[in-house]
């Protein structure tokens, strides 16, 4: 299984990994946690090469990695997170899997995980056009009770845009997700009749299916992948 740091555009680099053979496969652009392009979120991108996807992991930090215990510096990078520029990031990812990854251009998806859970409900709202699912796992801030503590733009007011499937898993004991979340977010996508799954997943936490955290719960985990990749293989076309 091939995996290598990749420059995606003369601004952005990232990780990827792709199955072997020359493809086409289905290709998943992986958007990090708050820390990071973490050795965790490369992981991810393994597990998904080897079960058959080309997964392309953005470093929309630009070389910038956090410790997993510095709460202080993640407050104090979010804010200066553009979810615009994101986006033409994420953008130019999805390009470059099909061009340079052997990924087929018409089964691309995305992947997110906390701050990159939010983002890649953003990403199906905002590519959806060019993508064929969506999952986020304890994605923050989605559909929050009131403003957004970093002064971003809920994702859920662009949800009518959103034409794909999305999954969506939370950890029971999330204390920054709580379960009123869940409900507005299945709420809305119900009244604009989207497509969805939520999974809560009990006896897991903010950040459970990081190997690398203390809040890290293998039985939630192993779950977890199992549905969200069974979730990319029916959506995508991949026999798993």
């Amino acid at each position: 299984m091939p995996h290598t740091n990749v420059r995606i555009t003369d601004e952005l680099s990232g990780y990827l990994a792709r199955p072997q053979g020359a493809g086409p496969f289905p290709g998943i652009v992986v958007l990090m946690e708050a820390f990071g392009l973490k050795h965790h979120i490369q992981r991810a991108c393994d597990r998904l090469a080897r079960m058959g996807f080309s997964a392309l992991a953005p470093d929309i930090y630009h070389g910038q990695v956090l410790d997993y215990g510095d709460m202080e510096g993640v407050r104090a990078k979010i804010p200066t997170v553009n979810d615009d520029q994101v986006m033409r990031e994420v953008g130019s990812a999805l390009e470059w899997l099909a061009l340079h990854a052997g990924a087929d251009h018409g089964r691309l998806g995305v992947l997110g995980f906390c701050m990159g859970g939010r983002l890649a409900f953003l990403t199906a709202a905002t590519h959806g056009s060019r993508i064929r699912a969506a999952a986020s796992f304890y994605g923050g801030s989605i559909a929050p009770d009131e403003e957004d503590r970093y002064g971003r733009t809920p994702p859920i007011v662009e949800a009518q845009h959103i034409a794909g499937p999305l999954f969506l898993g939370y950890g029971a004991e999330d204390r920054g997700i709580a379960p009123a979340e869940h409900g507005r977010i299945a709420r809305t996508l119900s009244d604009l009749k989207k497509r969805y799954t939520l999974s809560v997943y009990p006896d897991a936490g903010h950040g459970f299916l990081c190997e690398e955290r203390s809040a890290y719960a293998p039985a939630a985990a192993s779950q977890a992948w199992a549905e969200v990749l069974d979730f990319f293989g029916r959506e995508m076309g991949q026999a798993l």
